[in-house]
């Protein structure tokens, strides 16, 4: 076994061992064989229900964007997709909506949709570009910058550090595993934007 295939398995070896140690709800098999206590060490694949597993970690991964959407709206007033608006704005003091479309992947429809609901809140102005007439400057407020600096750290921001922190092949191996699961749902074909946010991009700002 190389390299590698031993990171792979070691990986492997740890995450089991880190979901037949939570309690879980469900009746599944492995919270069953959890309570027999079937299992054996080290944990084999019979031991294990690959299904119920994959299933328990979509269902974490949804649990916890909701969660977060949920913080987000409570803490801030915000929603993900609104605040990673004022994110990239206060990255420079100012930002221009064609730029905004670009770093996000939205229409300039949904753009001018995020920055009314904005402005509205009295967390962004529009100024005419002083070097080019023909183009508005989105500036945050001082209103807009306590917003940022009082949310909940970012869950898209966590996940891109540390997704960003690992190897080249773990990183390939990770695009590759969530592009299959798109498949088996069905969603490879949905218009979806670089944004981690529960529902329609286009009905969550």
């Amino acid at each position: 076994m190389d390299v590698i295939e031993q990171t792979r398995h070691s990986s492997y070896m740890i995450v089991m061992k880190h979901l037949v140690s939570k309690t879980n709800t469900s009746q599944s098999r492995i919270a069953e064989s959890q309570e027999s206590g079937k299992f054996t060490k080290p944990y084999l694949e019979l031991d294990v229900d690959r299904t119920d597993i994959s299933l328990i970690a979509l269902r974490r991964i949804l649990r916890a964007t909701d969660m977060y959407a949920r913080d987000l709206a409570r803490e801030a007033g915000l929603t993900a997709v609104q605040l990673r608006v004022l994110q990239i704005v206060a990255e420079k003091g100012r930002a221009t909506p064609t730029e905004l479309s670009s770093r996000m992947s939205v229409t300039m429809a949904t753009v001018s949709s995020l920055i009314k609901k904005l402005e509205a809140k009295g967390l962004l102005t529009r100024r005419r570009s002083t070097t080019d007439r023909r183009q508005t400057d989105l500036e945050i407020t001082s209103a807009g910058l306590t917003k940022v600096q009082a949310a909940p750290d970012a869950l898209q921001q966590k996940y891109v550090k540390q997704f960003e922190g690992l190897e080249e092949w773990e990183q390939a191996m990770i695009v590759a595993v969530l592009e299959r699961v798109a498949s088996m749902l069905d969603a490879e074909e949905i218009d979806a934007s670089p944004v981690l946010a529960v529902g329609d991009i286009h009905h969550t700002h």
